[in-house]
């Protein structure tokens, strides 16, 4: 084998795995279909088209055992008595579960797992005994057959619909004493004529001379009762059915484009597609690796660095040369580099973000899963799907989201009979929800079940020494139902597959603040809850608002500043181990990011920024405002700064390094914090910030 073939052999597989992928999803979709409307022919075709695909694209790429597996259960699909087999759907999933199964381990080059249990389940479809088919049969010779339109035929289709026309498919039974059916088809197509573009019949007119049907497609502006009153000719045609075409897609059962696979098409016994995988997509989507996209948008964040650089020298040239001439033009010239930068950024922001629908995809057959098992009904309802989000986020918040919606089938929705007791409906629901606020999105998944019982989870927290009985008393019900975010904190009696293992909130939460988002809860007792996640709109870059505490360098997101606040020292007072000011009538917890001097002034005054993160506000108090910016967000491993109080840091265009605070992570220190916090959240950031400065002082920039 030449090293070209190869390597076009390993390009292949791996955009199998990529496609495959999203066959097993549609495929899960599909069998939650036909659970809910059992024997239904469209849908049955419809899975048998996706097995047929998988099993053509594997012996593409070489994997024998998943295309001999999915042949062996499309043959079985292919039977008549498989729409009305009543494990269908059963089926289904468990093909889309062991089809998973033996993808990855093609992809981790582990040993397959055993294919019999699938093979077994082709067989029993296959062997399914054929009753109940003669209603059924005569059924569809009412409406007629399953027509193979040609690709001519569905390309007609799909030019008309594109042109914004309705295009129906018209199947007619030609009435049993009618002694001349060629005839009588000609009278049809006459009918119909004068009411459109007649774009495929079947069958043939030379085929025509015993025809007991009639099937046409027709694109047409005129209502269905015009065309089926068209169609109905005493003593030729006896029943009509007149139904609009859905408007295909390029590769659908209707239309397919040409030099691609036709999906309702067959391939015969082995042989392979005759296109590689991904060639059903359409011609202007390209796959591109998310490590390319990073490369350059981290490029983008370099340039967006180097306009710094020059605005900075830009400012000093213009304080040491007021009267130069070019000075001008020089910044005519900044001004059009910053405009094209900025579309730039937005441009490649834009190829990051993902609609939410490919995370929101995913849950439907986990809830159904999940509600099997804990033996409940749960309907899970979906809306937002096309809201955008970087891929990167969109990945990392699919675990706790998983985990949120584990614990509302498992915890939140009551069983039916305890539902239907309280006077609701038996089955619950479960809603997710997205939408874009400001620079954040956000993520809601919401349950009409018995909510959060506060009085339950604060003698949960007291029995596991969480709180003491004193701060019990003082806590109110937002507060309590925060303790649910501690380590280790669970209220399941027991331990069971789905909750119980001590493996709580704490998660998603910490996740979150890894992602510099957070989340809320509401609750209603007896009506459900409510997680509000809320997640940054892009980790790369943001606008932030700058800061000096002791002659250190912070940044934190401007859109999280509901205020800034100017107070004197003497305003600051001691409240249970926390600093409080009373600002306009109401008490703000305070954050001392340095240490307070020990001999304050009257008249000493001191920064306050107001930060909001939901309904949680706090106050950070810092020496001096050192203005706004546009920040490229720089990673940091956990060698150079060993804390989530730190989301990141930047460099600004004169190579000072400054450090960007995770916000979530602080306020959550903070409530967790009994005494003292403002002391040891100030004695982490001010180590951290002499990293930051060490950092400066090692790439040779000014501290």
């Amino acid at each position: 084998m030449t090293q070209h073939s190869d390597e076009r052999g390993a390009e292949m597989r791996a955009l199998f795995f990529q496609t495959a992928q999203e066959l097993l999803q549609a495929l899960n979709e599909e069998a939650l279909k036909l659970e809910k409307n059992p024997a239904d022919a469209e849908t049955v075709r419809s899975i048998r088209r996706i097995v047929h695909t998988l099993k053509g694209d594997a012996a593409a790429c070489g994997f024998r055992e998943l295309a001999n597996v999915a042949h062996a259960l499309e043959d079985a699909l292919n039977l008549e008595s498989a729409a009305t087999h009543t494990a269908l759907a059963e089926i289904a999933f468990k093909a889309a579960d062991s089809f998973g199964a033996m993808i990855s381990a093609y992809q981790g080059e582990t040993k397959l797992p055993s294919t019999e249990p699938l093979r077994r389940m082709a067989r029993q479809l296959a062997q399914a005994p054929k009753t109940k088919t003669r209603s059924r049969k005569k059924a569809a010779n009412a409406a007629g057959p399953q027509t193979d339109w040609s690709e001519y035929e569905k390309l007609a289709v799909l030019e008309a619909q594109n042109k914004g026309r309705a295009v129906y498919q018209i199947s007619a039974v030609i009435d049993p004493n009618c002694a001349m059916p060629v005839a009588g088809r000609q009278l049809v197509l006459n009918a119909l004529g004068p009411l459109g573009d007649i774009l495929g019949t079947r069958p043939e007119a030379a085929s025509s001379q015993n025809a007991k049907y009639l099937e046409l497609l027709i694109a047409s502006q005129q209502p269905v009762e015009r065309l089926d009153a068209a169609c109905r000719i005493p003593t030729v045609i006896s029943q009509v059915s007149v139904a609009p075409l859905p408007h295909s897609a390029p590769n659908s059962k209707h239309v397919s484009e040409p030099g691609r696979q036709i999906e309702d098409q067959p391939t015969p016994e082995g042989e392979t597609n005759a296109v590689a995988p991904g060639h059903l997509m359409p011609e202007s989507i390209l796959r591109v690796d998310a490590e390319r996209i990073d490369s350059v948008l981290n490029l983008v964040g370099e340039l967006i660095i180097g306009k710094s650089m020059l605005q900075q020298a830009f400012t000093e040239l213009a304080r040491h040369f007021p009267k130069e001439t070019i000075r001008s033009r020089f910044g005519d010239a900044m001004a059009f580099q910053s405009r094209v930068l900025g579309d730039l950024q937005r441009s490649v922001m834009k190829i990051r973000m993902v609609p939410v629908e490919q995370l929101f995809r995913r849950f439907p057959r986990m809830v159904r899963d999940v509600a099997k098992q804990c033996g409940k009904e749960v309907e899970l309802v979906v809306s937002g799907q096309d809201t955008d989000l970087d891929k990167s986020l969109l990945d990392a918040a699919a675990e706790p989201l998983t985990h949120l919606i584990r614990n509302a089938v498992g915890h939140g929705i009551e069983s039916g009979e305890e539902r239907v007791r309280a006077g609701k409906p038996a089955q619950g629901t479960i809603q997710l929800r997205s939408y874009h606020h400001g620079n954040q999105v956000i993520i809601e998944m919401s349950d009409d079940g018995r909510g959060i019982d506060a009085g339950k989870v604060k003698a949960k927290a007291l029995q596991k020494g969480l709180i003491t009985a004193d701060e019990a008393a003082r806590l109110n019900e937002s507060e309590v139902v925060e303790l649910l975010f501690r380590p280790g904190f669970s209220t399941a009696e027991e331990v069971t597959e789905v909750s119980g293992r001590g493996v709580g909130l704490d998660v998603v939460r910490s996740v979150l603040h890894r992602l510099k988002g957070s989340v809320e809860i509401e609750t209603r007792t007896g009506q459900g809850t409510t997680f509000r996640m809320k997640l940054p709109l892009t980790l790369a870059i943001i606008k932030a608002l700058l800061f000096r505490v002791e002659q250190r360098l912070y940044a934190i997101p401007l859109n999280t500043v509901a205020e800034i606040a100017r107070a004197h020292e003497s305003d600051v007072h001691q409240v249970a181990g926390y600093e409080v000011l009373q600002l306009r009538n109401k008490a703000l917890s305070l954050v001392r990011l340095g240490r307070r001097s020990e001999r304050p002034t009257q008249a000493g005054k001191i920064f306050i920024l107001v930060i909001a993160l939901g309904e949680r506000r706090l106050g950070l108090i810092v020496d001096a405002l050192e203005g706004e910016g546009e920040l490229v967000i720089k990673a940091l491993d956990e060698q150079t700064v060993p804390t989530d109080l730190v989301s990141g840091a930047s460099i600004l265009g004169d190579g000072r390094v400054v450090l960007v605070l995770n916000l979530a992570a602080i306020i959550e220190r903070h409530a967790q914090s009994r005494t003292g916090a403002s002391a040891v959240l100030s004695g982490i950031l001010l180590t951290h910030a002499d990293r930051a400065s060490n950092l400066s002082a090692a790439a040779g920039v000014r501290p």
